[in-house]
């Protein structure tokens, strides 16, 4: 089915992005993973890539900045290598990379770090339009395949207040904003994007948020299957709307959490 179709991940070493590649290579589609890792991690991450080179698939990473006109340079130079005649079918990004700083001080009068206006503006560009930055750069080289998938990944934050998640939140807001432009304005080109919404997940970026652990606590109380959502639920999505049976999807909000959202 994907015989010469390739996933191009941004943010593909933990989280929803590994569970992504690791879930499509098992459908059958290449791979191509980007990460920003120190080298301390890169044991663990190269254990896991082999485990997604077990399946009969082209795969492909690099270690580099997504975020830079630079890195996205180098990523599309190597990207065009690997390709040959292949075509970019689906494109996740799944960067979390934000700020995470309360935007008041407390009432007790101590100090703490609040954000400031380029703490707002640089999350917003790399959690939100950065997701349009690539859209536009594979369009424009012509590696998106006819019938090609752009993801991105949003959160209840986009509508709930976390303490020290603004600048996160208001990047959700925006980069929903974008694919939905990016749903109409390149539908004609045979590029569908879709929002999804996982509930609350433990990964790597959920325990960077200040008072994450009642966050999980909640969920778990109020998810009515009793669970909290894993990033390997949003891959098994990823690769169902990733299918041509999915290609009338266009330009949605997708949750995916077990009713989590709808439970109080």
């Amino acid at each position: 089915m994907h015989e010469n179709n390739w996933a191009l991940i941004l943010g593909g070493s933990s989280g929803f992005g590994l569970a992504t590649a690791k879930q499509l290579a098992a459908n059958g589609m290449n791979i191509f993973v980007v990460h920003r890792d120190r080298k301390g991690a890169w044991p663990r991450i190269e254990k896991e890539f082999q485990d997604i080179q077990k399946h009969p698939i082209k795969f492909c990473s690099i270690n580099a900045n997504a975020l830079t006109p630079e890195g996205q340079e180098e990523i599309l130079t190597k990207l065009a290598d690997e390709l040959g005649s292949g075509k970019v079918g689906v494109l996740l990004h799944s960067v979390a990379l934000g700020n995470l700083k309360p935007i008041a001080p407390p009432l007790s009068g101590e100090d703490s770090i609040l954000c400031d206006d380029e703490d707002f503006s640089q999350t917003i560009y790399n959690m939100g339009i950065n997701l349009f930055s690539w859209v536009k750069a594979v369009f424009k080289r012509k590696m998106f395949a006819p019938d090609s998938r752009v993801f991105g990944l949003t959160s209840e934050g986009n509508s709930v207040v976390w303490s020290g998640y603004a600048p996160v939140s208001a990047a959700k807001c925006v980069l929903e904003s974008i694919s939905r432009s990016i749903a109409v304005e390149y539908g004609p080109h045979g590029i569908r994007c879709n929002i999804l919404q996982p509930g609350i997940t433990e990964t790597p970026a959920l325990k960077l948020i200040p008072g994450h652990e009642n966050m999980v606590s909640g969920a778990l109380k109020r998810n009515p299957l009793g669970r909290l959502t894993t990033p390997e639920d949003v891959a098994k999505v990823i690769g169902l709307l990733s299918k041509p049976e999915a290609a009338w999807i266009n330009g949605s909000l997708i949750r995916i959490d077990g009713g989590e959202h709808i439970s109080g």
